[in-house]
């Protein structure tokens, strides 16, 4: 792609705010995360100093506190904020309920939430799997009766990432009946704080503790914190999980890790960085983030358009997920004997690990210790965010007519 002189210019602007902003803290929160989330703290952090300069959400409105940049300039952050090393800013609230809320929301709703979310003041969590509800949404079950201007809700919602910091919850729920699933849903916002709301920790295999499962009991949440119709709420989440799915871009985070990958097999030694069935792997690796980043390019031609991402969010997610996980395989063989050891005191997840483990300095080289950490890690990549296996049917079925399975 070449870039026009206006882009180049703003390159330069970002690389200068990065250069001033980030901290060692900061950098180390972005270079050494393991998990989908940054550190929860530092990233607040890294969220105020985006706030303070205007940037906080690359893709709203400026009537709404929003930068309104151009698809090109949120592909040009994305790029120099990974290079750079600054952590993410969690998307719960900025990227998925905001855009929802300016999709679908009264302007009452935008007015409230919307400055709140770029503070940091509100910081949200996601309420959509259930026990018996995950990638195929439909099946909810957590009902929400209405009992004058209140919702009352009672069931539960599990796999809840950072449920027990957040102070919002953006939540579907069962307000109806009807012959197809996808009726009767609505889309809620509940305060944390609510009588009634329980979180109990998921502590993963790998020690950390970032999932939960919320319990509600006779929560009463005032009608005014619906978006969109009651029993609607069906389109809100579609919408959402458009922007969820592919409302970013992939490649610049691969082709970031990758890089690192030949680094550290060099830094680890073993022969790899010269083994060439091992080079054969990286370069039909780069040659997939290659074309997935060509398809980002058409994505964001077309959104440069007024278009939204569809289908394309479905395809970036499965290609992007999968070649996540694959870099996390190849950082694993470039690791060596070092990606044997448990050393989560090597890398810095999105929340504290439960499982005992040595406090002292991490054996071997620090991107070999975390490896192993990814890579069990980014397994959840193909799962969230709907399933690569749902994914391909909505390809299958919306974008090429074909009839999908069932059970």
């Amino acid at each position: 792609m070449d870039w026009t002189q206006e882009d180049r210019h703003f390159t330069d602007d970002v690389r200068a705010f990065l250069s001033a902003e980030l901290t060692p803290e900061l950098r180390a929160a972005g270079r050494w995360m393991t998990s989908v989330y940054g550190d929860h703290e530092l990233s607040l952090e890294w969220q105020r100093k985006l706030h303070a300069r205007g940037w906080a959400a690359p893709s709203w409105p400026k009537a709404y506190g929003g930068a309104e940049w151009s698809v090109t300039q949120r592909y040009i952050f994305a790029r120099e904020r990974i290079l750079a090393g600054a952590p993410p800013v969690s998307p719960m609230g900025i990227s998925m309920c905001g855009p929802a809320l300016l999709g679908h929301g009264s302007e009452e709703q935008k007015q409230w939430f919307l400055p709140r979310m770029l503070t940091g003041e509100h910081f949200w969590c996601q309420g959509y799997s259930e026990p018996h509800a995950g990638s195929d949404l439909a099946p909810l079950r957590m009902s929400a009766e209405r009992e004058g201007d209140v919702l009352v809700c009672n069931g539960t919602k599990i796999w809840t990432t950072h449920a027990n910091v957040a102070n919002w919850i953006f939540c579907l729920v069962r307000t109806g009946k009807y012959d197809r699933p996808q009726q009767g849903i609505t889309f809620l916002l509940i305060p944390m704080d609510s009588a009634g709301i329980s979180v109990t920790p998921i502590v993963m295999t790998s020690g950390e503790h970032i999932q939960n499962q919320i319990f509600f009991d006779n929560v009463k949440v005032p009608l005014s914190n619906v978006v969109g119709r009651i029993d609607e709420g069906w389109t809100v989440a579609k919408y959402l999980l458009e922007f969820e799915r592919g409302g970013s871009a992939y490649a610049p985070e691969l082709q970031v890790r990758l890089g690192r990958v030949r680094e550290l097999a060099i830094e680890a030694g073993g022969g790899l960085a010269e083994d060439p069935v091992f080079l054969g792997k990286l370069a039909t690796a780069q040659a997939r983030i290659d074309v997935l980043e060509t398809y980002e390019f058409q994505t964001m031609a077309n959104a440069a358009k007024g278009g939204r991402p569809g289908l394309s969010g479905s395809i970036m997610k499965i290609l992007g997920t999968e070649l996540s996980q694959h870099i996390t395989e190849l950082a694993m063989e470039a690791a060596g004997p070092y990606g044997l050891a448990f050393q989560p005191q090597a890398g810095m997840a999105g929340g504290p690990n439960r499982i005992p483990h040595s406090a002292g300095p991490a054996i071997g080289p620090r991107a070999a210790s975390i490896a192993p950490l990814r890579y069990f890690n980014d397994r959840a990549g193909s799962i969230y965010a709907g399933s690569n296996e749902i994914q391909r049917n909505i390809i299958a079925k919306a974008g090429l007519g074909l009839p999908t399975a069932t059970a």
